[in-house]
């Protein structure tokens, strides 16, 4: 993907809705799209790593160790989606594998490339942050709402089930 393909794919995403023009040309400047094949693993369970990535084609799965070899599908991530942005805030380890279902893309984003923007724009990195906390809290709303449904149908309740 050329430079000005990762800009157009950025402008249209919810990462750079809150950027000018300029900031996000200074965003694309830094990320590097990348192609996955089928079943490629972007991030693996259980490992570190020091980046983010914003999902441009395809679906990635994101997936758990069932133990035996076999792994269950928690959620798929398309298009605009972000993945591993809890790993790239936290330095902790991923909780979950994500691996591309048929051939996807992605635009990875380095901690350390990201970290050295701060000192010249950090409002690109403020609004960067801001993106990746609304992405979590998308993802914490649709979790609820997935409990909840879950305990009404366990449990029969109001009338539902």
């Amino acid at each position: 993907m050329d430079p000005s393909t990762v800009y157009d794919t950025l402008r249209g995403s919810s990462l750079a809705a809150q950027l000018d023009d300029e900031q996000c040309r200074t965003l694309a400047g830094i990320g590097e799209a990348r192609r996955l094949a089928a079943d490629e693993v972007l991030i693996a369970e259980g490992h570190t790593d020091r980046a983010f990535h914003l999902v441009t084609e395809g679906m990635i799965a994101v997936t758990r160790d069932c133990g035996c070899g076999e792994w269950t599908t928690l959620a798929l991530l398309r298009p605009g989606d972000l993945a591993g942005e809890m790993g790239f805030v936290t330095g902790r380890p991923h909780s979950a594998t994500l691996r591309a279902v048929g051939e996807a893309g992605v635009i990875s984003f380095d901690r350390d490339r990201v970290e050295a923007l701060l000192q010249d724009q950090p409002w690109i990195v403020y609004r960067l942050m801001q993106a990746i906390v609304q992405a979590v809290h998308q993802i914490l709303r649709r979790m609820n709402a997935q409990y909840v449904e879950m305990a009404n149908y366990i449990t029969k309740q109001h009338g539902r089930y």
